[in-house]
């Protein structure tokens, strides 16, 4: 049986919980659940029975008693957000560069590029400010799979997408990965600056995007 047939709405919503937030503890998780810690925990170790999810101690500043436990999401548990076909994907990569090469790939890419860009475009036109566009973009990626969300800070906003379904295509083709911020940078239009923060591909957690007003 599946481990996505072995895994309750509950336990999902825990995992989800992870995916977007990384490491945390049970209560944090439960507050922003709005249930018992008693309750995340008992999802939280079943579903490290099921190789989901692990913990590692983190000892608090000065405090006494037992250190507090941050849960992280395993690899194993990325079988249960979208991956866009990832198998055929690479595989279909494969198969572009031996019969057009990497220029064929390179001209596939743009293809792609293009099509997101005037896409995006449509979608953000109406957004009456940066801030909107930015949410508005994040839902686009959320329903493409990414997982995404805007946090607000400083000068800025953060972009931030905490799964890539197209993870082991972008790891297989770095183009995919590059034309992301031509992308975003065509879409939020002339008066963002954006920039890559964290980079999946690169060992991070997530890929998250910083996004300010560009000055004039």
């Amino acid at each position: 049986m599946s481990v996505i047939a072995d895994t309750s709405e509950a336990k999902r919503a825990v995992l989800d919980y992870l995916k977007r937030n990384g490491p945390s503890e049970a209560a944090a998780a439960a507050k922003e659940l709005g249930v018992t810690p008693m309750a995340v925990r008992q999802h939280l170790y079943a579903l490290e029975d099921e190789g989901l999810v692990s913990f590692a101690a983190a000892p608090k500043d000065g405090a006494r008693g037992r250190p507090s436990k941050l849960w992280q999401v395993e690899q194993r548990a990325d079988a249960l957000f979208p991956d866009a076909h990832a198998e055929l994907s690479v595989e279909l990569i494969a198969n572009i560069k031996e019969v057009f090469g990497e220029q064929g790939l390179e001209k596939l890419i743009a293809k792609r590029t293009k099509h997101q860009i005037a896409a995006y475009r449509a979608a953000l036109a109406s957004a009456p400010t940066l801030k909107e566009k930015v949410k508005r973009l994040a839902r686009l990626r959320t329903a493409a799979g990414y997982m995404a969300g805007v946090e607000t800070g400083g000068d800025g906003f953060l972009l931030v997408e905490n799964h890539c379904p197209i993870c082991r295509a972008a790891a297989a083709c770095t183009g995919l990965c590059r034309q992301e911020l031509e992308v975003f940078r065509a879409a939020l239009g002339p008066e963002a600056a954006i920039e890559r923060t964290d980079h999946i591909i690169a060992g991070a957690r997530r890929c998250a995007y910083k996004v300010r007003p560009r000055q004039a």
